[in-house]
């Protein structure tokens, strides 16, 4: 070490130098610290105004105003010792790429809970059909979601799943259509079918809907009958699908009864020939 370069020379000039990089350093912290504050505060005003839960506002909150200081405080390392701190930034990149690979899915199904918090396609208790499980959501943890299939099992689906499938949310549905297959006798009168049909549907179905109102539609002729459809809207505050579903079903069956209205079974016709004998 040659300590003829510590004259009072060098030393001022070497302050001089560095003072413009500390000044730049500090205003950089400053500002990201700014932007740190601003950005949680924005968050959690964002997060409350969709009266999301305490924990998950708490958790992005954190979230957001740690990652923006990091890498602030980074970024002003970096002013004060130019280049020193690209090899360790390089070096935490790879390290970081490696473990991001190997927990890929934690990652994955973690980022994507977090997501699912926010957006809130679904909530507790509501009924869904996702990833090929239907059934009411138990729970909505940062890994997975917990439900229970209508069969009564328990599935816990990885939340990575959850948010590249479709989501189809039954509970918010204030109106569901419910369609039945029905045939009748080739030679029914058609009018008179479609009259005690819709008339009974009126009449028997909780929560049936007028508007949009009950229909009708003849579809095909099949082997012994003609067929036709029955599409009714109810309100799903009054009445369950199932429960519909079932009402219409038992509510046709007795005014078809009752009305000698012919629901047919499939029949065939066998013509035996005698053979001739030799």
């Amino acid at each position: 070490m040659d300590l003829s370069q510590f004259t009072l020379d060098n030393i001022v000039t070497g302050i001089l130098g560095f003072l413009p990089r500390l000044g730049t350093a500090i205003l950089v912290f400053l500002i990201a610290r700014l932007i740190s504050s601003s950005a949680a505060r924005l968050i959690r005003r964002s997060m409350e105004a969709r009266k999301r839960e305490q924990e998950i506002i708490v958790l992005l909150e954190m979230l957001t105003r740690w990652g923006i200081l990091a890498l602030g405080i980074v970024l002003a390392l970096e002013q004060l010792a130019p280049g020193r701190f690209s090899s360790l930034i390089a070096g935490l990149g790879i390290a970081g790429f490696t473990i991001g690979f190997a927990l890929q899915d934690v990652a994955k199904n973690f980022i994507a809970g977090i997501l699912l918090l926010i957006q809130q396609p679904f909530e507790i208790g509501d009924e869904i059909d996702v990833a090929g499980f239907l059934g009411t959501v138990l729970d909505i943890s940062l890994r997975a979601t917990e439900m229970r299939t209508r069969d009564g099992r328990r599935v816990f689906i990885p939340n990575g799943d959850i948010f590249v499938s479709p989501i189809v949310n039954f509970s918010r549905a204030l109106r569901r259509r419910i369609e039945i297959s029905i045939g009748v006798a080739p030679d029914s009168d058609l009018d008179r079918v479609a009259r005690v049909t819709l008339d009974t549907i009126a009449k028997n179905v909780s929560g049936v809907l007028t508007d949009p109102a009950p229909q009708v539609v003849f579809s095909h002729f099949g082997e012994s009958s003609i067929d036709f459809k029955v599409f009714y809207w109810i309100d799903t505050g009054e009445a369950g699908v199932l429960q519909a579903q079932d009402e219409g079903v038992r509510a046709i069956k007795e005014a078809f009864e009752d009305q000698a209205i012919e629901m047919p079974y499939p029949t065939r016709t066998i013509l035996m020939a005698e053979g001739t004998r030799s």
